[in-house]
């Protein structure tokens, strides 16, 4: 699978197109500015955690997605998302501040889990109602790369999914039975 397929096989698996997805099409660059570092690769591992937990299988935390988050919005994000993304982790730890009286990494996982869910029903309905000019919320962008970065990495690829290594033999027929993981 290229890279091209795996985004494509991803945007569709988010409902849509992915933010960013002319970045990842045509390359990432590397810049000189100062962009997100390993202090906020912890504090997005905790918001990715708090999105994809650890149950039978490894949570975001365990796949290192918090530094897949960085990496990507340092060098595949233009500036204008790049600073809404960064406003974006601001604005998460200020309404934990607002609402709970401490900063996100201190509240608890129920607190940070409705938290989040209040936060993506604002994101819903502002991608319904947002005109095509107008900025991607961060928040979707946050959701989207946490699964990007999951179901790319080796705990999702492999303890998500049913990982079938390649090279196998094509098996044109798969049976499935309700409730089985998808097969990578």
């Amino acid at each position: 699978m290229t890279r091209k397929e795996a985004v494509q096989y991803i945007s569709l698996l988010l409902g849509g197109s992915l933010v960013g997805a002319n970045s990842f099409l045509t390359g990432c660059k590397t810049t000189d500015k100062k962009g997100l570092n390993s202090d906020d690769s912890a504090y997005l591992d905790e918001i990715a955690e708090t999105i994809l937990p650890e149950t039978k299988t490894p949570g975001a935390k365990a796949a290192k997605v918090g530094s897949f988050m960085v990496l990507m919005v340092n060098d595949c994000y233009d500036e204008k998302e790049q600073a809404i993304f960064r406003e974006g982790m601001q604005k998460i730890n200020d309404q934990a501040k607002a609402k709970l009286g401490k900063e996100f990494t201190a509240i608890t996982p129920q607190q940070r889990h409705a938290l989040l869910v209040q936060i993506d029903n604002e994101q819903k309905q502002y991608m319904k109602s947002k005109k095509e000019e107008e900025p991607v919320h961060y928040f979707r962008m946050m959701k989207e790369l946490t699964l990007l970065g999951y179901f790319t990495s080796e705990p999702g690829c492999t303890k998500a999914k049913r990982y079938m290594p390649v090279p196998g033999k094509y098996i044109g027929c798969v049976p499935y039975t309700k409730g089985e993981k998808a097969i990578v």
